[in-house]
C-alpha cells in the first residue's frame, strides 16, 4: 500500500473541507470494557475523551493504579463488579462475568460512543439515546479462544468456561452487536469480520497515534550502553497471540539486539529463552518510552494484530518496521517505504524479513509523513463527525 493510499484509507468518514470538526451540540457517554491497563485501546478512550470534553466514562472494572495517570480526572462510573478487588487486579479472571457487569451499566446520553473488544457493545441504551460502536475486534475470547488464551483454550479455567458458555455468548454478542444504530471498524480486517459475524456494514475509521514525541524524554539504564548503536524493538502485551516468544528465539542466535517492552502471562517463559543480546522491561514511563523508541533501529511488529499501533509510534522517530502481514499492520504499514513483512510467524522467516529490511536505506522522512496520516486529530474530527451524521443534525429522526 502506498503513503497515498494510506492517507484515503485513513478515514472512510467523510469530513468538510479545511476546518476542524467542532464537539457536537449534544451530550456523550463512552464505554469501554475495562480501564485497568495500560494499552493501545485505553489511548484511544483517553481520544474520545478529547473529542467529546466532559464525557462520562462507563466501564465494568476500574484499577487507577494500573490505568493511565490521566483518566484519574475522569468521571468514571464502574459495574457492580468493581467491589471485588480481585478482579480490579485480574481482570481476564471475570471474562465469563462481564456480560452481566456490563448490562448493569445504564448510562445518559444522546448519543453512547462505545469502545468496544468484546464486551461493551453489550451495553443498555434507552431511546432516544444512540449506541455508536468503535470495534477493536469481534470478541477474539470467543472467535479466536485459542489464539487469545493461547493452545488448548478448553484446558485453563477460564477457557473452559468460555467453552461451557460460548453458545449463550455467541447469541449475546451478536444480539448486542446488532442494537448498536452505527459501527466503526478500527481497520479493514476488523470490517471483515463484523460483517462475516453480525452480518453489518462498518466504516473504517483508523485509531490515532498520540505518542507526543515533544514531551522530554527519560533515559533507560539498562539500554545506556546499546543507545548509539541501537536494536530492534517489540512493545507488546506478552499473550500467546502476539508471538514476540518466537522473535526471541529468532534474535537468541542471530547476534542482532532485542529489546521486548512489555509484561503479560507469557514473560516467565520469554524471558528464559532470551540470548545473551536481548533484553526485557516492563513498566517504563512516558519518557522512557519515547527514548526506547527514539534509539531503536527498527520495529519488530510480530502479532496478529487488529491494528498495528506500534509501527505508527515507531514512525513517529522514522524507524522502519519489520511485520507479519496479517490483520491491521496491512493498513498501517507501507510495504517497501515504510517497513517489510514476513509471512508466517517461524523463525527462519522473521530473521529472512530482518536481514531485507537491514538492506534498504529507509527514508526517515517518508515514515514520518505516512504516520503523519494517522495524526489525532484526523481522528476526533471524523468521531464527532459520525456522531453528528447519527443523530445531531437538523432533521434527525432522533
Amino acid at each position: 500500500m502506498s503513503v497515498e493510499s494510506a492517507v484515503a484509507l485513513a478515514v472512510d468518514v467523510e469530513l468538510p473541507e479545511g476546518e476542524l470538526v467542532p464537539p457536537p451540540p449534544c451530550t456523550v457517554a463512552i464505554v469501554h470494557d475495562y480501564i485497568t491497563q495500560r494499552g493501545g485501546a485505553e489511548r484511544v478512550v483517553l481520544s474520545m475523551l478529547r473529542a467529546f470534553p466532559g464525557a462520562t466514562v462507563y466501564t465494568t472494572l476500574h484499577n487507577p493504579d494500573t490505568a493511565y495517570p490521566e483518566f484519574a480526572s475522569v468521571p468514571i462510573v464502574t459495574s457492580p463488579l468493581n467491589r471485588i478487588g480481585f478482579f480490579r487486579r485480574h481482570h481476564r479472571v471475570a471474562l465469563p462475568l462481564l456480560p452481566w457487569a456490563i448490562s448493569r451499566l445504564a448510562p445518559e446520553a444522546d448519543v453512547v460512543v462505545v469502545s468496544s473488544s468484546g464486551w461493551s457493545h453489550g451495553v443498555r441504551t434507552r431511546r432516544p439515546s444512540r449506541k455508536l460502536v468503535y470495534c477493536y475486534t469481534p470478541a477474539r475470547w470467543l472467535y479466536q479462544s485459542a489464539d487469545y488464551l493461547g493452545g488448548r483454550p478448553s484446558r485453563s479455567a477460564i477457557g473452559w468456561a468460555l467453552t461451557v458458555l460460548r453458545p449463550w455468548l455467541t447469541r449475546w454478542d451478536v444480539k448486542s452487536a446488532r442494537s448498536a444504530d452505527g459501527y466503526l471498524a478500527i481497520s479493514r480486517v476488523v470490517r471483515e469480520r463484523i460483517s462475516a459475524h453480525y452480518g453489518l456494514e462498518a466504516t473504517v475509521l483508523p485509531a490515532p497515534v498520540t505518542l507526543d514525541i515533544n514531551r522530554p524524554t527519560e533515559p533507560i539504564a539498562a539500554l545506556a550502553d546499546w543507545a548509539d548503536t541501537g536494536y530492534h524493538l517489540i512493545v507488546s502485551r506478552l499473550l500467546p497471540y502476539k508471538n514476540v516468544e518466537v522473535v526471541a528465539r529468532a534474535f537468541r542466535d542471530s547476534g542482532r539486539r532485542l529489546v521486548i517492552i512489555g509484561h503479560g502471562p507469557e514473560a516467565e517463559q520469554i524471558t528464559s529463552i532470551l540470548g545473551p543480546q536481548s533484553r526485557m522491561l516492563s513498566g517504563l514511563s512516558d519518557g522512557q518510552m519515547l527514548w526506547a523508541y527514539e534509539h531503536a533501529t527498527a520495529i519488530v511488529a510480530p502479532s496478529r494484530e487488529d491494528f498495528g499501533l506500534t509501527p505508527l509510534e515507531g514512525g513517529l522517530y522514522g524507524k522502519p518496521t519489520v511485520a507479519l502481514r496479517h490483520g491491521g499492520y496491512l493498513d498501517t504499514i507501507a510495504e517497501g517505504r515504510t517497513g517489510v513483512f514476513f509471512d508466517e510467524p517461524t523463525v527462519a522467516a522473521i530473521n529472512a524479513a530482518v536481514a531485507a529490511s537491514e538492506a534498504i536505506t529507509w527514508d526517515a522522512e517518508v515514515i514520518r509523513r505516512h504516520t503523519a496520516t494517522f495524526a489525532e486529530q484526523r481522528f476526533l474530527d471524523a468521531l464527532r463527525t459520525a456522531v453528528s451524521d447519527l443523530v445531531c443534525r437538523p432533521g434527525s429522526s432522533r
